[in-house]
């Protein structure tokens, strides 16, 4: 589910100038919207089955809690830092050849994590994988953004955003149904025979795409600087919780902000950067990054923990573990678009405000779930209010940011902010499980997870509530009609304009496209 919410951000995604569009209720345009969702759904599926099958995985492999962590960030570590560097490429060499690249390079990085006979070595895999994605992530929906014309993209984007959805929604099931008739290796076999069908289609039926005005150099080192730094410091921050601050601890956090800090002055440096760091001269967009960044490292360490907590602690089988958390899943398919809307109507600061704030109340709730919990008492209550802060939170928070940037730089909006909310997670998941005594074997041992699992949660909670408070004091809610409408605004009376910023869309299917998508 999480990847739905963090995935759908690629629809600020620009159309190349000058390609022949396909035309929406033909025979072709079906094709490409299968092989999109087939595409995209594989990435989500494989996401959302992964936390489900940890403690299987971490009880046949022997894993600590630092492999498992390593398991869920080697794929975050090199999607979140690689993402905006595969969106170039597409725009480059062709959105259809590099999507088709990231199916065959995650399917084959799939296979391997299948067959790994140690966490190490899935873990490696699963790196892989990520590159993958980076590559396959972008292209799903720049594929739809330009092979579709303006006035049917909202349909396309609304059908893959509900059919990818329904996939989101099941992976936990399959996940957890798949490990109890087989085994766990089937959630990466799976995407085998996926892949092979998304290429024979997209082979056929997809159109080739690209920017005729893309830069032709590729910010290479800008890639290697940003991943190689997040590698550094993640590694750093897990290897704390595992043996301590040591000195190679030390120079690896030390050498990994160093690398960081290198990305920003060489992005300032070179003629076409992978980040042109002039987009956060917005307020606007500066602001709506942050509170992403706090709002998804609570959701990062949610994710990772909450179905861990169901088995080992509620003793749910993967199967139930996958199936108890569908409400989150269907509040989001079922209000994320109305929240969008209502965000439209009155601006994005109440919504940005109360979500995160229900976020951390729905938390604050699931922090009580202890070994003598009930599903309907305590579980479903938490997982209900979680759900409809998530529902009020995505779609505004998406929509802003990419109002906040300039309408030329929308896909590099939307990357970014799909870069931090990785980035997020990947660094909760680094840090609080050593924060609340989650490390070595303690997801093995149900008294100690729990009391680990709690402490999170209130973490979690105060990192969501922050986040609320944070858009209440930063976000500018300035509505059409107001006392300080924006010009551009006047193109579509229904959106605000956020400061430095184009409104959401300039045509009817276009801002519809960008609230299906959200949800």
């Amino acid at each position: 589910m999480l990847a739905t919410i963090v995935l759908v951000r690629e629809v600020g995604s620009e159309s190349a100038p000058g390609e022949a569009f396909v035309t929406w209720g033909t025979a072709t345009a079906r094709w490409v919207l299968l092989a999109t969702v087939l595409g995209s759904g594989m990435a989500f599926l494989d996401m959302t089955v992964v936390n489900v099958a940890l403690p299987t995985i971490g009880t046949e492999l022997d894993a600590t809690v630092g492999g498992l962590q390593w398991i869920v960030n080697g794929y975050a570590l090199t999607l979140s830092s690689l993402i905006l560097l595969g969106g170039s490429l597409g725009d480059r060499f062709g959105r259809r050849r590099v999507f088709l690249i990231g199916t065959v390079w995650f399917a084959a990085a799939s296979l391997l994590c299948g067959l790994a006979p140690a966490s190490q070595a899935l873990v490696a895999a699963r790196a892989l994988q990520g590159v993958g994605g980076a590559l396959l992530t972008p292209g799903s929906l720049a594929i739809l953004q330009s092979s579709f014309p303006p006035g049917d993209r909202g349909r396309a984007v609304g059908a893959w955003s509900g059919l990818s959805g329904i996939a989101a929604a099941i992976g936990p099931f399959v996940g957890g149904w798949l490990i109890g008739v087989g085994s766990w290796r089937l959630i990466f076999l799976i995407n085998v025979p996926l892949a092979l069908a998304v290429v024979a289609v997209a082979m056929r039926h997809v159109p080739e795409t690209r920017d005729p005005a893309a830069a032709r150099s590729i910010d290479v080192t800008g890639a290697l600087l940003t991943a190689g730094g997040l590698a550094a410091v993640t590694w750093a921050l897990i290897a704390a919780g595992e043996r301590g601050v040591t000195a190679n601890v030390l120079f690896a956090g030390l050498a990994g902000i160093a690398s960081l800090a290198g990305f920003v002055a060489f992005e300032r440096r070179i003629r076409h950067p992978m980040l042109p760091l002039d987009i956060f001269r917005s307020p606007q967009f500066t602001a709506a990054n942050l509170v992403t960044f706090v709002v998804y490292a609570s959701l990062g360490i949610t994710f990772f923990l909450l179905v861990v907590d169901l088995q080992q602690v509620l003793g749910y089988s993967p199967a139930q573990a996958g199936l108890a958390t569908l409400p989150v899943t269907g509040l989001m398919l079922v209000l994320s678009a109305r929240a969008g809307q209502l965000a439209d109507r009155i601006g994005p600061r109440v919504p940005m405000t109360v979500g995160p704030l229900l976020i951390a109340a729905g938390l604050a709730l699931l922090s009580r779930v202890q070994a003598d919990a009930t599903y309907l008492g305590t579980v479903l209550p938490g997982l209900f209010v979680f759900g409809l802060g998530l529902s009020l939170t995505v779609a505004p928070l998406t929509a802003t940011v990419l109002a906040a940037a300039p309408s030329g730089h929308a896909g590099i909006a939307s990357g970014v902010n799909n870069a931090i909310s990785r980035g997020a997670g990947l660094v909760a998941i680094a840090v609080i499980p050593r924060v609340t005594g989650l490390t070595g074997q303690a997801y093995r041992d149900p008294e100690v997870f729990a009391t680990g699992f709690r402490a999170a949660m209130l973490i979690s909670a105060a990192l969501a509530a922050s986040g609320g408070l944070l858009a209440w004091w930063l976000i500018r809610n300035v509505v059409v009609g107001g006392a300080d409408p924006c010009p551009a605004a006047r193109l579509d009376r229904r959106h605000y304009c956020a400061i430095d910023g184009a409104p959401l869309a300039s045509e009817r299917d276009a801002a519809k496209a960008t609230r299906s998508a959200a949800s």
